[in-house]
């Protein structure tokens, strides 16, 4: 993904040098394996897209900006970053000039970290809804403030990609290497070179990967503790016999939210070893490889490359098949409007709360009150109160 991806470019053009070519069989399975991805990550963040356009209840919630943020950036990684990668990929060198070269090297590395970025702001989001009491998100993620952080998800990347790159800030000392690189190649033919000193590599990497990784790791695990104390303390109540009943049904009763807390906490696993998966290795191998004298292979470079942005066509399959809500809307539109799906669908009648649309867990407002069943005035039981916040993993 972002900040420094394209050292594949540069790794691409040594594959030449070293007289690398691909067979005709290998060109077409190279090519079959290239499209499904960039066609499977098109369809997936179109149909998150038009989920919450479509889907009213998806709308009122404030993290579903951000979701629909995200799946515009990673369609853009499908149509502008990942064809372009595609081509240079198979044909081994690159046909569009100097100039295309750095406003596609610009657009990678801007497009997939604010894919980042806004993953980041998802976590965030979650954090302050789940782990903090609902008056204190309300005051929290405000409409102003939802709009920054969304402003902050395109600008930051901006400022590293585009600004940087254009300026030829990220070839400073390293002028010579690029020069004999370039002077290596055959002379009848153009390749995207794109090399970036140990700076550019750094900072970028910190600003587009490892600080993000360090939020969301936060984020996260706060959330896990938050769930995992909740479930305890609700199945010990309830053990205990002291929990009051809710009135809203069985869903509210104590064995259902400790299951809803439970899958919710491996949820937040399940997404967040994906996003580390896709991600480490690139920026790891993009962090280490200026102080080896870019010594890495281009089929390492090339494959860690990939395995990034398929993160982009990742996230719209965790919604559909993680959480509730997202497939309900996406087996309504899938289906054409099939009203079977509407009925069958997470807000139904039964349930006093709206389902998940947000991928995080249902948050449990915890009201202490003096328990009158207890001879000492300073003991306290825990009165649950579902909020009406995004779930994840509600299935």
């Amino acid at each position: 993904m972002a900040a420094d991806s394209h050292p594949t470019e540069k790794t691409v053009t040594g594959a030449v040098n070293t007289g690398h070519t691909l067979h005709l069989a290998e060109k077409i399975v190279l090519s079959v394996f290239l499209a499904a991805i960039i066609v499977l990550t098109v369809l997936g963040n179109l149909l998150v897209m038009v989920a919450l356009c479509k889907d009213r209840q998806l709308r009122k919630k404030k993290t579903n900006y951000f979701i629909v943020s995200l799946a515009f950036a990673d369609l853009l990684v499908a149509l502008v970053v990942m064809p372009f990668a595609a081509i240079e990929l198979t044909t081994g060198s690159w046909r569009y000039g100097k100039t295309c070269c750095l406003i596609r090297t610009s657009l990678d590395v801007l497009l997939t970290t604010a894919s980042i970025l806004h993953l980041c702001c998802i976590a965030l989001d979650r954090y302050y809804a789940i782990c903090c009491q609902p008056l204190v998100y309300r005051n929290k993620m405000t409409p102003i403030r939802v709009a920054l952080m969304l402003g902050g998800c395109w600008i930051i990347p901006s400022i590293i990609s585009f600004l940087p790159i254009m300026q030829s800030w990220n070839t400073i000392g390293i002028e010579d290497i690029i020069k004999e690189r370039e002077l290596s190649l055959a002379a009848n033919e153009t390749y995207c070179i794109f090399l970036v000193n140990g700076p550019y590599a750094l900072v970028c990497s910190a600003v587009a990967f490892y600080v993000p990784l360090g939020l969301m790791a936060l984020a996260y695990q706060r959330i896990y503790v938050t769930a995992m104390a909740h479930a305890r303390h609700i199945g010990t109540l309830h053990r205990a016999g002291s929990a009051p009943e809710q009135q809203a049904g069985p869903d509210q009763q104590g064995t259902s939210r400790i299951k809803v807390e439970t899958k919710a906490a491996k949820t937040l696993a399940v997404i967040m070893g994906c996003f580390c998966l896709c991600w480490a290795p690139f920026f790891l191998t993009n962090v280490v490889d200026p102080f080896i004298h870019y010594s890495v292979p281009w089929q390492v470079w090339t494959a860690w490359l990939w395995l990034g942005y398929i993160n982009s066509g990742l996230n719209p399959f965790l919604y559909a098949f993680l959480n509730r809500a997202f497939r309900r809307a996406f087996l309504v539109i899938l289906c054409c409007g099939d009203e079977r799906y509407v009925r069958q669908g997470s807000f139904g009648p039964s349930r006093p709360y709206p389902a998940s649309v947000n991928g995080t867990s249902v948050a449990l407002r915890l009201v202490f009150q003096p328990s009158p069943g207890q001879s000492d005035n300073g003991q306290r039981f825990l009165s649950s109160e579902l909020e009406s916040q995004e779930s994840l993993g509600t299935t």
